[in-house]
This record gives structure tokens, sequence and C-alpha cells, in this order.
């Protein structure tokens, strides 16, 4: 009876786990990369500061470049996702994830898994946002914030010019996002201004949301850029 007892609990937080399981169904959207999770850091010293670098699979291409460049100053997670705003990932999953910390700095973008029409209720992003900021103000007051925005969207096929549709409701959505993080007092990595004039560096073709290389590299250095801003006693 015992061990039918473990089984059932095993097999229970199977199915809690797999429930929280991230899941993107639009097949563009895919993570580019090892895959939806979170990357933890070795900690070694205790007394380093921590990172958390919080974004889609954009991240996956800048996150070892931000790494690197921050090896022997900080502690660097990356927590590669699909999540849009909601009110699940406010109250459930965006803080056990915060519970791997504690973090001194968080970087943080959201945007490229909410332009979809359906996925957002009209008049919920702007609150939704701001429950995101309160939900790590809540779990780690202490940690300086600050947000990316998302990165252009281009149209498919070899000429590289931006998506007036979807495009479009990324502009819509930074800025509504850039004024939660005005009323925040959370300062901004555009990272969107960082790209628009650079559509060469977009991996083009069939792929509208990923970009190469040299984009990933501008990517992380402006992340590096913006981190280091929060950690003046590490430079």
């Amino acid at each position: 009876m015992h061990r039918l007892s473990l089984l059932f609990t095993a097999v229970f937080a199977f199915q809690i786990f797999a429930a929280e399981t991230p899941v993107e169904t639009d097949p563009r959207l895919h993570s580019d990369g090892k895959g939806w999770k979170l990357n933890q850091a070795t900690i070694k010293d205790p007394k380093r500061p921590r990172v958390l670098l919080i974004g889609d699979s954009i991240l996956s291409g800048y996150m070892a470049h931000v790494i690197k460049k921050l090896e022997g100053r900080a502690y660097v997670d990356a927590w590669v996702n699909p999540y849009n705003q909601s009110e699940h990932l406010n109250t459930k999953i965006l803080p056990e994830v915060l519970a791997k910390g504690p973090y001194d700095v968080i970087h943080f973008n959201m945007g490229l898994h909410g332009w979809q029409e359906g996925r957002i209720k009209p008049g919920t992003f702007e609150p939704l946002t701001k429950g995101y900021v309160d939900a790590i103000k809540a779990k780690l007051p202490d940690a300086k914030l600050i947000w990316a925005s998302s990165t252009p969207v281009l149209l498919e096929g070899e000429v590289k010019k931006l998506d007036p549709v979807i495009n479009g409701t990324i502009i819509e959505h930074n800025g509504m996002a850039a004024k939660v993080m005005a009323e925040c007092g959370v300062p901004v990595s555009d990272f969107y201004a960082l790209l628009v004039d650079k559509l060469d560096l977009a991996r083009g073709g069939k792929d509208k949301f990923h970009w190469n290389a040299p984009a990933h590299q501008l990517l992380g250095d402006k992340c590096v850029e913006e981190v280091l801003k929060a950690l003046p006693a590490w430079k």
C-alpha cells in the first residue's frame, strides 16, 4: 500500500511538472537553441553578484556572449521561455523561477510570443506587464531591474523588410511596455532600436524572427552594458 501511495505521488508530481512544461504552438516561434529552460550558473563564490536574463528565443542567441563577458564579475542564469503576459505567469511560473535566486540584477524581455490575436486580451497588456514587474519586486525587492524591448519582425522572403502587421503589433506592445517601465522606474535596454536599422543582420528567408551572429553580439554587448550599470562596484 505504501509503494502504491509513493507511485501515485510520483505520477501526480510528474503530471504537475508536465503541465508546467513550456509549449509554443506556433512553429515559427521555435526555441532556436537548446530548448525552453532555465540555464543556471554554478555558484562557487556566494559573495559574487548574480544576474538573471529573461527572454524568448532571441535570448538563446546572445546569452553565451553575456555569460562570457560577465565571467568573474557575476554569475549569470538565463531563462529562455515562450510565455506571454498572463496572471498564471505572474503568480505561479515567474515566482518559481525567481526562487532560484536571489538575483542582484534582472534583465528581462517578453514580447515575441504575445502578438497573435487572442493570446493577450484587449486592455490587459499594461496591467499584466505591471503585474510582472510587481511580481519580481515582491519576490526580490532589492534586485535592480532592466527591461529589454522586443526585436523587429521581418516579412518572409529574401528582401529584408519589416512585417507591417506583426511588427506593427511589436511596436505597439513595446510602447505600452515602455510606459509601464517609466511608471515603475525600470530602465530600458532598447533592443528594437538597436536592430531596426540593421535588418541585413536578420536571418531572413522563412525565418521572420531570428538573427545572425553579428546581431547576437550587438544584443549581448547592449545587455552587458546595461547590467554593468547596475553593478558599478564590480566593473
